[in-house]
């Protein structure tokens, strides 16, 4: 390999690395002599994850709760496992919905979007677009863990792909930004240095005296290892590009603090371009808006942040002297039994918000021997009975008759104070929830 980085754009290696292969196989097509399996579970993605249509024979039937699934002598069609999702494509044009592992004795069950196959002999499709996707993302993941080694002695713990994320959980949790921007560059000029990426078979024996980022807990059997060149060597059974320039290109878009880890979620290829395009056009939305150079983004909204809580400082407060005028105003209007003024008054919700009317509430009730039944109608109905220390009257046994009347039993309190919600509804109900806590409580005050 040439010593200097050689810059490969995505069209460049389109036709050599994105393009699928279509060939039948026959039954030794692939077939490792180091693989203990029998010939009716023959992985041909072991060896070569390009091919997208080959023939097979159907050795086994499954159904199971309704569903049927079938195994063949020899697949293309990678199973879960291994932190990658399965591969989905056709049989004989029945689409195949999942792909797993049968657990005692390790076949690959292919689950169909049917009952009736009943051709022994079959073709299969590989779905390409997916594939080649988990090929990327699977590849990229080798490599910025091999760089995340490099740069912070860091070594990932776990891995997860799915069909919208891509992470890994790296064995520290105090890396530094600079660490992150490192190990990103290295990885994507491993990417852009397009090196080869090669498959081979050992013995557990053999891959104890080899330089593997991590030797997997197994003793005996043989391994597969994917190398690529001079950078990284690991046990993996999944599926890869076979040159690192085919991933593109790897960008880190978040990271999370787990206890003792950090999670790192990272985007390859097709999906990073994707990321791109969406963030690119949200930020150019925002320039236009802000009427500013992307550039100036980032301190412009910091200034439109300030100024929000300012302004929502200065409403609170403005809202608050509203409230106490009101307070005053209700007050001047409110019914006087005995030596207790008796305030009742339902607002809507374009008027005043829930909080609002608990704020209304304690201007009254601090005002001399008060008594104060408000409502709230609107999307949500809300009552708020509440009195001075001085006054008369217990509140709790107001507010459930009431809120009857609104059809809801949620709602309780004490002597001094109650108050409790229902569904929506208009300003008439509301108001007869209150004439029906007024009758109550003059006979609890007379």
């Amino acid at each position: 390999m040439h010593p200097g980085i050689i810059l490969v754009s995505l069209f460049a290696f389109a036709k050599e690395f994105s393009t699928p292969q279509s060939f039948i196989v026959s039954e030794h097509n692939f077939a490792h002599k180091s693989d203990h399996r029998s010939m009716t579970n023959t992985r041909l993605y072991y060896q070569n994850a390009y091919t997208t249509r080959f023939e097979a024979t159907i050795v086994e039937r499954v159904r199971e709760d309704g569903q049927t699934a079938v195994v063949l002598d020899q697949t293309y069609f990678y199973p879960t496992s291994g932190g990658q999702p399965f591969d989905t494509g056709t049989i004989n044009n029945v689409p195949v919905q999942n792909v797993t592992i049968r657990e005692k004795d390790e076949a690959i069950l292919h689950w169909l979007d049917t009952t009736n196959l009943w051709e022994d002999k079959v073709i299969g499709h590989i779905n390409w677009a997916r594939r080649f996707d988990h090929m990327q993302q699977h590849t990229g993941q080798h490599i910025l863990s091999q760089s995340f080694i490099q740069i912070a002695q860091a070594e990932t713990v776990g891995f997860h792909l799915s069909d919208n994320s891509l992470t890994i959980d790296l064995h520290t949790s105090q890396l530094s930004p600079t660490q992150i921007e490192e190990a990103e560059y290295l990885a994507n000029q491993i990417i852009w240095q397009n090196r080869p990426i090669r498959i081979r078979m050992v013995t557990v024996e053999q891959a104890k005296k080899l330089a593997l980022r991590k030797l997997p807990p197994v003793r005996q059997g043989n391994l597969r290892l994917i190398e690529i060149e001079q950078f990284d060597l690991t046990a993996c059974g999944g599926t890869h590009v076979s040159q690192t320039g085919a991933v593109g290109i790897i960008k880190i878009v978040k990271l999370e603090r787990q206890n003792n880890q950090l999670r790192v979620e990272f985007a390859c290829g097709q999906r990073a371009l994707h990321d791109y395009s969406l963030k690119n056009s949200i930020v150019n939305q925002l320039a236009a808006d802000l009427t500013t150079g992307i550039e100036e983004i980032l301190p412009s909204v910091l200034r439109s942040k300030e100024e929000n809580k300012d302004n929502r400082r200065l409403l609170k407060k403005q809202q608050e002297q509203l409230l106490y005028f009101e307070a005053a105003d209700l007050l001047q209007k409110g019914t006087m039994v005995g030596k207790t003024a008796v305030i009742s008054r339902v607002f809507t919700s374009d008027e005043l918000e829930p909080g609002q009317l608990r704020i209304l509430g304690n201007h009254l009730t601090q005002s001399g021997q008060v008594i104060a039944l408000l409502g709230l109608a609107g999307e949500k109905s809300q009552l708020l009975f509440c009195r001075s220390q001085s006054a008369p009257g217990e509140m709790n046994q107001l507010i459930k008759p009431a809120l009857q009347i609104l059809g809801s039993a949620a709602g309780g309190g004490s002597a001094a104070m109650a108050q409790g919600g229902g569904p929506g509804t208009d300003k008439e109900r509301v108001q007869q929830a209150i004439e029906k806590a007024e009758r109550l409580l003059l006979g609890q005050i007379r």
